[in-house]
């Protein structure tokens, strides 16, 4: 809960690629990377602004719900994937966040969550479980049994209940203030959805994190399928 800098905003703002997914704005992070002699004193007086404990305004986590193309050539509607695009003050916001959080990550975070850990890969768990399996068909002798159980995992964030998310964090043990700052940044939320070209009304989510687009269901549907 240290007060944060310039160079702590900053060093969020480079840490995140040039031509990411431009928000509701059209704005992408390279105009404000080249251009930070200027909007330098805007940017970090508005973002410390909130950091301090104010209010977000309710168009920093305004998000655009797009499709993008995972082949060449789509034909269906599962051939795209959606994304969610956030403006830039508020993806810097929980970059500044992320970062301090990381600090405190290898003492709340168990060595086997391997996509949390940095250095390791979420591959490495693929490896385990053919290592397992490899055991289990192995295994002859003996009068212990052993099985495995496959379960079907949904996207984890696109299913994170809110209360939740506050119950773990007060259980982790952090400050009223940290947790404030990060309900700030998560309940807030809005959505629209974009398609060809035009811009839906606005909802709210009840839940779910904005790294994933809350569960949606995409049919194998020809494109042009209603």
């Amino acid at each position: 809960m240290a007060d944060f800098t310039e160079e702590e905003i900053k060093g969020a703002l480079d840490s995140i690629g040039d031509l990411k997914a431009p928000g509701p704005d059209g704005m992408v992070h390279v105009f404000y990377k080249r251009f930070w002699d200027i909007v330098v004193r805007k940017i970090t007086a508005e973002v410390i602004q909130f950091l301090k404990g104010g209010e977000m305004p309710q168009h920093w986590n305004e998000t655009i719900i797009s499709l993008i193309p995972k082949v060449p050539l789509p034909d269906k509607v599962t051939d795209l994937r959606p994304i969610s695009l956030c403006n830039v003050l508020y993806k810097t916001i929980s970059k500044v966040l992320a970062n301090c959080l990381k600090k405190i990550l290898p003492i709340i975070i168990s060595d086997n969550q391997s996509a949390f850990v940095p250095g390791c890969l979420i591959s490495d768990n693929i490896l385990i479980a053919y290592e397992l399996t490899h055991f289990l068909k192995n295994k002859i002798k003996g009068a212990d049994g052993w099985a495995a159980i496959k379960l079907g995992m949904s996207k984890a964030y696109d299913h994170v209940e809110w209360s939740f998310l506050q119950a773990m964090i007060v259980k982790l043990g952090l400050c009223q203030e940290w947790i404030s700052l990060i309900m700030k940044c998560v309940t807030p939320v809005s959505y629209r959805v974009k398609v060809n070209g035009n811009i839906g009304a606005s909802f709210a989510p009840g839940g779910g994190l904005q790294q994933g687009v809350m569960g949606y269901v995409i049919p194998d549907l020809p494109l042009g399928s209603r």
